[in-house]
């Protein structure tokens, strides 16, 4: 295609016939865009359209294609509107001299004028304009066939309708990616249980009255903590071992079903349900169950069985590195996510380094670059990297590169987001070999459109649009602002990281925002930091993967080189979303995305004219800084907020309470933490809280310990005070594992202690001490006499305080009840 356009466009055949014009960068080459993005378009409207509308538009594009295709070159009579003949003696006129009758000239002909050279330059551009359009309609005729054909595959068979049904069922179903557990969500008071999750392809179905159809559809497989673990699982089927989530204190069947690997075959019962979203790759739920036990039917195939032992062999020469760097590395090298905690997570996502935690086309580039050394040299006497040094000639080195790609893509697992990774890595790649921008645009069109082609679903993939943003920004914004900044004596390598960052933030940040509704203003000087590290930790992680199987001592070593690095990026994460100001609300719509974009636009464009002014950068520099920071003073003097001389504060946290009681300057006492870390953690980050002395959680519900995370995040806390009652139990081994990995001290409450930080001082009323009796005229806190209190449950084992501060009384009960309450006036 590339070469028709080549043909077609005005002038092609002059194209690289002599040096470019000295000064002068080559003009981007567009051309195979619009062919690429009609593609993507057309992929992602025809997914679930209907069967009729996807073939009338395949049969449009492609009778439009042909028609544009089969247009012929007017003859030369034609073009200069003349019969041939000269109207004397009927003898053809012989060519005159410009501006004669009769005469006949071929674009580009010097010093010839006249109607006959304007419409060749006329037919010359409709030429030019035909190929492009004719190409346009003909990908997205080829991408209509390609979404229309997956979208029927999940549409056929019976499981969508037994889905809308709900039906109990017995399948076959072979594993499609890496199982995962769900997200912490709290429902209520309490912790949703966790599951299992994994995507899956139904091989066959088996209803209740015994018929069994044979299909290939694929589902998303639900596996509570009940359901035992497959029979089998110790055996060949299984990996060498569950991942790094499925830790010691996790059931059996639920480690056993996380240690599954992809194309693992099972036989399982359970109730199909409709999908949970519409518009994506799922045709149901299955949600499995005990009975009939799920059995193992085949074993993994043989790369995914390799890849599963070298991915086993990293975590476990990680398993003794500090928790960051720890749960990171994996995650670095070959994206396994299942040790990165929420709290790490979100401190990713307040970053925007959370392209760093998925398998990225840069863990490719980087390994590729060491191998073929810096841009430019590859094909130049002088190239550098471990090839030259090896004494590789560019023939083999090719191959050698060919060879770690598809390693990379076995260890990383062949599944779409890997192959779309390892596409954009061979752009990098190519960039990094010829050190020419004008092939490179050429290139990343071909990968969308044949990634496209290949599996339409990536059409609707926020992950995949954010990839080939990216890269493109890497392409044509980032050359031409590190040249810029050059220009202006910044030095050459901190120009290119600088522009890079800024590239890509630029371009991704409206799409990021429509996921988040937040825009980072950390992201490009965390991305800048965090880049120093990304290389080295990698590579040594890479090392510690491959040398693992064969040498653990030596591949511990190398894990523990590379915790300084991947360490060093956590550290970046966790110290850019502790600042009060890393991120804006942003609407999180497209038109929300559209403005940002027009923001963004208008930014860069002062920006530009900025950089000749150095003292007014400075100052919007210190302005942003002040912005990022909010120091407590400024920001009370700006928004009024937090109201001088407050004593309480109730946080906005939805189900539950949080509360915050002035204790000094930056200092408070946290009483409930809510649901949610990112809401308490919002709230105290507004009051200016940075040192807490005293953690008080009433009781163990959800709705009031879950977003401890939160109060604990980049904050000094002295200790956690709790109730007795250690009630749901879950969330109570929460709250002590939480405290644990801070070395944070966990006490009782107990009735009748008196505690004070600086202004504030308060007492504890509530609960007295398990088996103590409750008299009914007693002023006490317990008595010998009364009736024994047996708390109906943890809403009446709340810690009930009796606040004094600033001239105020406040009675905090947390979720006392009325009976608790009337033993409470009682006592």
């Amino acid at each position: 295609m590339s070469r028709a356009l080549d043909a077609a466009a005005p002038g092609a055949g002059h194209e690289g016939s002599g040096p470019a014009p000295t000064g002068r960068a080559d003009p981007l080459d567009l051309r195979l865009v619009p062919p690429a993005l009609a593609a993507w378009g057309t992929a992602a409207l025809t997914l679930d359209a209907p069967a009729a509308w996807t073939a009338g538009t395949v049969l449009g594009c492609l009778l439009g294609g042909v028609l544009l295709l089969s247009v012929r070159r007017p003859s030369r009579a034609g073009r200069t509107g003349l019969t041939g003949r000269s109207g004397r003696s009927g003898r053809s006129r012989r060519p005159g001299r410009p501006g004669r009758p009769g005469q006949s000239w071929l674009p580009g002909q010097s010093g010839r004028t006249g109607r006959a050279g304007t419409a060749g330059w006329v037919w010359g551009r409709f030429r030019w304009a035909r190929a492009t359009v004719a190409a346009v309609l003909l990908c997205a005729a080829a991408a209509a066939v390609s979404a229309g054909l997956h979208g029927a595959d999940v549409r056929r068979g019976p499981v969508p309708e037994l889905a809308r049904r709900f039906a109990t069922v017995t399948a076959e179903v072979e594993v499609s990616g890496d199982p995962w557990l769900s997200g912490p969500r709290v429902s209520g008071d309490h912790m949703a249980p966790t599951a299992v999750l994994a995507r899956a392809e139904v091989l066959s179905v088996e209803v209740a009255g015994g018929r069994r159809t044979r299909i290939r559809t694929p589902v998303l497989l639900i596996v509570d903590a009940d359901v035992p673990a497959p029979e089998g699982s110790a055996g060949r089927s299984r990996g060498p071992g569950p991942p790094a989530g499925a830790e010691r204190h996790r059931p059996g069947g639920r480690a056993a079903w996380l240690g599954l690997l992809p194309s693992t075959r099972l036989r399982v019962g359970g109730r199909l349900a409709p999908a949970l979203t519409g518009g994506d790759r799922t045709a149901a739920v299955l949600r499995v169950r005990g009975r009939p036990v799920p059995r193992i039917v085949a074993g993994p195939s043989g790369p995914q069985r390799l890849a599963g032992r070298l991915r086993a062999g990293l975590r476990e020469a990680t398993e003794d590195l500090p928790g960051d760097a720890r749960a990171l590395l994996p995650g670095l090298v070959v994206g396994d996510t299942s040790r990165i905690t929420p709290e790490l997570d979100h401190a990713f996502d307040e970053t925007d380094l959370a392209h760093l935690l998925a398998v990225s086309g840069s863990n490719l580039t980087v390994l590729l670059a060491l191998l073929i050394g810096p841009p430019g040299l590859a094909q130049r006497a002088e190239r550098r990297g471990l090839a030259p040094r090896l004494g590789l000639s560019l023939r083999v080195t090719a191959l050698l590169a060919g060879a770690l790609t598809l390693g990379f893509v076995i260890v990383c697992r062949p599944d779409p987001s890997v192959l779309r990774a390892a596409a954009c890595g061979a752009v990098a790649l190519l960039a990094l070999a010829t050190g020419r921008r004008r092939s490179l645009i050429p290139a990343l069109a071909t990968a969308v459109l044949l990634l496209v082609l290949y599996d339409p679903w990536l059409a609707r993939s926020y992950g995949f649009l954010l990839s080939v943003l990216a890269t493109g920004a890497l392409l044509v914004l980032a050359p031409g602002w590190s040249e810029a900044l050059r220009r202006r004596r910044v030095p050459p390598r901190l120009a290119e990281a600088l522009a890079a960052a800024a590239a890509a933030q630029a371009v991704c940040a409206p799409v990021v925002a429509v996921l988040s509704a937040r825009v980072s203003l950390v992201a490009v000087p965390c991305n800048l930091l965090a880049e120093l590290a990304v290389a080295p930790a990698t590579v040594l992680g890479f090392a510690a993967l491959v040398t693992a199987p064969l040498l653990m001592p030596v591949a511990n070593a190398l894990a523990w080189c590379a915790s300084w690095p991947a360490g060093w990026i956590a550290g970046v994460a966790r110290a850019g979303a502790a600042l009060p100001g890393a991120g804006v609300d942003w609407p999180g719509s497209w038109p929300g995305a559209l403005a940002l974009a027009a923001v963004t636009v208008a930014v860069v464009s002062l920006g530009r004219r900025l950089l000749r002014h150095p003292v007014w950068c400075g100052l919007l520099g210190i302005l942003l800084v002040l912005v990022v920071t909010r120091p407590a003073p400024l920001t009370r003097v700006i928004t009024g907020w937090p109201p001088p001389g407050w004593r309480f504060v109730m946080c906005d946290v939805g189900q539950g309470d949080a509360t915050v009681l002035a204790a000094g300057e930056g200092t408070g006492v946290v009483v409930d933490a809510g649901p949610d870390p990112a809401l308490v953690d919002d709230c105290l980050r507004r009051l200016g809280i940075t040192r807490v002395p005293l953690v008080i959680l009433t009781h163990f519900h959800a709705d009031h310990v879950a977003g401890l995370p939160g109060v604990l995040r980049g904050r000094s806390v002295a200790a956690i005070q709790t109730t007795g009652l250690a009630e749901p139990a879950d969330q109570a081994r929460f709250v002590r594992k939480e405290a644990a990995e801070r070395h944070i001290p966990v006490v009782t409450a107990v009735a009748g202690e008196e505690r004070g930080v600086g202004p504030l001082t308060w007492r504890v009323l509530w609960p007295p001490p398990q088996g103590a009796r409750v008299p009914s005229g007693s002023r006490t806190p317990a008595s010998v006499s009364g009736p024994a209190l047996r708390p109906e449950g943890p809403n009446d084992a709340s810690v009930t305080l009796l606040v004094r501060t600033g001239g105020l009384r406040l009675l905090l009960l947390g979720d006392l009840e009325p009976p608790a309450q009337q033993a409470l006036l009682r006592s």
